[in-house]
């Protein structure tokens, strides 16, 4: 049968909660110990179980005891002891570890008793977990499952209240209300939390200096101070309070902090006017700053908002003339004319100025904070305004008048109307200041206004049809003032403008293979709505066979599509057009139209030139570069014959070169009149050989360009005398008719040269395109002709 042990057993304390700092007696199992015998196969014996306990008395210590040491703290008991001989043997915090070696040990190991050897510093470690353990005395083995127990230490009062710091400096507004917190007090006590010695109450010691009407008191548990009766800062600037923090420990610790109370000045003083009354003279028509300083004293301390102020007209400045600013330094009222004052209107101004500070006003009553009723002092200022002389006055200032457009000189527009302010009996002479088209004049008298000129609404002088005329007054006052006045001419809008093709509209290209792709042809009006658009295209039939090459398209207001009735040959055509505004004035606008290649489907294989002013000013400098050339060589021709013949006599040999004229089927590119000639269907050029200069040339130079046309009703023999006798310096061979000049037609005016040598010029001197535009380069002009002979 198993063998039971006797058991031992202590009862717990029935009250833990009243009694936090008590250890109790700790009476529970700690171990069992089972001893189990498997049975083997065929081996019967029964299983045996052992119960051991450890029994321990009371563990509880009271910190910092005075001893002596080392001290009895309790016993331990385990029943193992019944059947060996066994020692106990301690270890853990206090013992063998941190955080105090050294602190507990059983000096009876046999009988298991436990001493501490010095204080113990609840507020350091409250309590130790250790660790027994019970041991044979003859082998040293563990016997039994280790017993933990928490020694805890029991707290007493040895800790006061301690305050963050020993002094404290803090700022309290003068007009703080009675009963608001102030600021709140709050000390830390070391002890167990939730107990007496740890449970701290505020008192106020001492206030200094103590004042009937002004004091603080303090609430006991939460440490707030708060207010009462009202603060004086003139009387009492600062406050000397000294604070107790006291614990409700047996014996009661406590420790003080002093608190520095600071009040800072409010406003519980009206500021006042150094005088009632202010007396000021200025001469009218002027803005001014600081005509004016206004005394104040108040007595609240400076440089505060309780002491600066604020100023206020409360009468007298309806009309907005003045302003009041205040001086940051001196606190005085800045009185200041910001809208000119005018003697004639008014000769005096009473103005009534009141004065408040920025801060409000508060006053103490039976330890109350009040607000008064009257907040702010007033004085009244006399402005006097004295006479001077005042420019005119023009009624009214700006003024519109209407007018059609177009109106022709000698058209009364309107009349400008200025007066004298000072009512005086004087002259007012006018004089126009603004009329930038120069288009009306007007009378210095009577200020009439009167057109010099047609009046245009699509002038650029003109804004949203209005034209602005600006007109001066000057009076015969000392010194002679001015005044200003605006006339705003209407010009309502006639119809006097057709509509015109739009720029982009004039020149355009299309591809030959585009079919009915439409050209877009846009136009616009100088006119407004409604004599403006919408337009109407119409093409004008009666110039040659345009309907069988063109049809209009739709009509979209401002513009219309041009369309190809059939494929057009290569060449530039002209479309004329009859362009309608939405009253039916219309006039003649033609679009020239450039059918070109494209070998890509899209792109003209040339780009159009430009437009048509810009054509004539790229293919200028060519022309006057082909007709220098073409009268230098005629010049130099009929020089060199002329020569050759009163040397060599009126026969010529037959041999000496060959000169001929070639016929020249091309016309120039800058002016492509298809199929037009005014010489016959040939035009001749000129080509020489070389062969009397005693170089074998082998080829013909021709001139790659066309000898410029002239008017038809000039004819070939004048012509040629002008250019014999005028330009080339010498007589024309009487009688010979050998030597006649061939004549050309040309085209454009011509300039006289005086002599040979203001044509002289060389291929440096022509620009590059007027060089590549003349083809390759010829032989000087010496080589070529220096041997020949100018023939029919």
């Amino acid at each position: 049968m198993p063998v039971t042990f006797p058991q031992v057993q202590q009862h717990l304390s029935s009250d833990r909660k009243k009694d936090r700092n008590r250890v109790s007696t700790v009476n529970s199992t700690r171990q069992e110990n089972d001893d189990l015998t498997n049975q083997t196969k065929g081996d019967s014996r029964l299983l045996r179980r052992s119960k051991r306990r450890w029994v321990i008395t009371t563990l509880e210590l009271e910190e910092e005891d005075p001893g002596p040491f080392p001290k009895f703290v309790g016993e331990l008991f385990n029943n193992m002891s019944a059947n060996m001989e066994i020692i106990y043997l301690i270890r853990g915090p206090g013992v063998d570890e941190y955080p105090e070696i050294g602190l507990f040990s059983i000096e009876d190991n046999v009988n298991g008793k436990i001493y501490v050897h010095r204080p113990v510093d609840r507020e350091k470690t409250p309590s130790f977990k250790v660790y027994f353990d019970v041991a044979n005395r003859l082998t040293g083995h563990i016997v039994d499952k280790s017993l933990i127990v928490n020694i805890r230490i029991k707290d007493v009062n040895d800790h006061a209240p301690e305050f963050p710091e020993k002094e404290f400096n803090i700022s309290v507004k003068e007009d703080h209300a009675a009963g608001q917190p102030v600021f709140q007090m709050s000390a830390v006590d070391l002890d167990q939390e939730n107990t007496p010695n740890s449970q701290v109450l505020y008192f106020l010691v001492s206030q200094t200096p103590v004042l009937r009407e002004s004091g603080f008191r303090i609430d006991r548990v939460s440490g707030e101070v708060r207010l009462s009766g009202c603060l004086d800062y003139e009387t009492a600037p600062q406050f000397t309070l000294l604070i107790e923090a006291r614990d409700c420990g047996n014996p009661p610790l406590s420790s003080t902090a002093t608190v520095h109370v600071h009040v800072q000045d409010s406003n519980n003083h009206m500021p006042r006017f150094t005088q009632d009354h202010y007396n000021v003279q200025i001469s009218e028509g002027w803005a001014s700053q600081g005509v004016l300083r206004l005394g104040v004293q108040d007595g609240d301390s400076p440089s505060t908002a309780a002491w600066r102020v604020k100023f206020n007209i409360t009468n007298g400045n309806e009309e907005g003339h003045f302003h009041i600013s205040t001086d940051p330094e001196t606190n005085e009222g800045i009185l200041n004319i910001i809208k000119p004052l005018d003697h004639e209107t008014q000769a005096e101004w009473n103005l009534v100025v009141a004065v408040e500070n920025e801060e409000p006003l508060f006053s103490c009553d039976a330890g109350q904070l009040q607000r008064p009723r009257q907040a702010s002092a007033s004085a009244t200022v006399s402005v006097r305004v004295t006479n001077v002389n005042d420019p005119p006055t023009f009624h009214p200032g700006t003024f519109i008048v209407s007018e059609v457009d177009g109106a022709g000189p000698g058209t009364q527009l309107g009349m400008f109307n200025a007066t004298d302010p000072d009512r005086t009996a004087g002259q007012i002479r006018y004089k126009l200041a603004y009329d930038p088209a120069n288009w009306v004049s007007i009378d210095e008298r009577s200020g009439v206004v009167i057109t010099v000129k047609p009046v245009d609404r699509e002038s650029p002088h003109v804004n949203d049809s209005i034209y602005v005329i600006i007109a001066h007054a000057v009076d015969d006052g000392v010194p002679p003032q001015t005044g200003t006045g605006t006339m705003l001419l209407f010009l309502s809008d006639v119809n006097d403008n057709a509509p015109t093709l739009r720029l982009s509209s004039q020149h355009l290209e299309v591809c030959q293979s585009a079919g009915d792709k439409s050209l877009l042809i846009e136009a616009e009006d100088s006119d407004l709505e409604p004599y403006s658009d919408p337009f109407t295209f119409k093409l004008d039939s009666t110039w040659g066979d345009t309907e069988d090459m063109w049809r209009l398209g739709e009509n979209r207001g401002c513009s219309v599509e041009l369309l190809m009735q059939r494929s057009l040959p290569l060449g530039d055509y002209s479309v004329p057009l009859l362009i309608g505004d939405k009253q039916g004035l219309s006039q003649k606008q033609t679009v020239h139209v450039r059918v070109c290649s494209c070998p890509d489907g899209f792109t003209c294989a040339e780009p159009l030139v430009a437009r048509a002013g810009v054509v004539k000013g790229a293919l200028a400098p060519v022309c006057v570069a082909f007709m220098a050339l073409a009268a230098a060589l005629l010049l130099l021709l009929r020089c060199r014959l002329v020569s050759e013949a009163n040397r060599q006599g009126p026969s010529v040999p037959q041999d000496e070169g060959i000169q001929t004229l070639l016929a020249w089927n091309e016309e120039s590119r800058a002016d492509p009149l298809q199929g037009r000639s005014y010489l016959g269907d040939h035009m001749p050029a000129l080509s020489i050989s070389a062969a009397q200069a005693g170089t074998k040339l082998g080829a013909k130079v021709c001139l790659n360009t066309v000898v410029p046309r002239g008017p038809l009703e000039m004819r070939a023999g004048v012509m040629a005398k002008v250019l014999s006798q005028q330009l080339c310096g010498t007589r024309d061979p009487e009688g010979d008719p050998g030597y006649p000049p061939h004549v050309y037609a040309e085209e454009g005016e011509c300039e006289q040269a005086d002599s040979l040598s203001s044509l002289t010029f060389s291929e440096h001197d022509l620009p590059p395109d007027v060089l590549d535009s003349l083809g390759p380069k010829a032989a000087p002009l010496e080589e070529i002709y220096s041997q020949s002979a100018f023939r029919s």
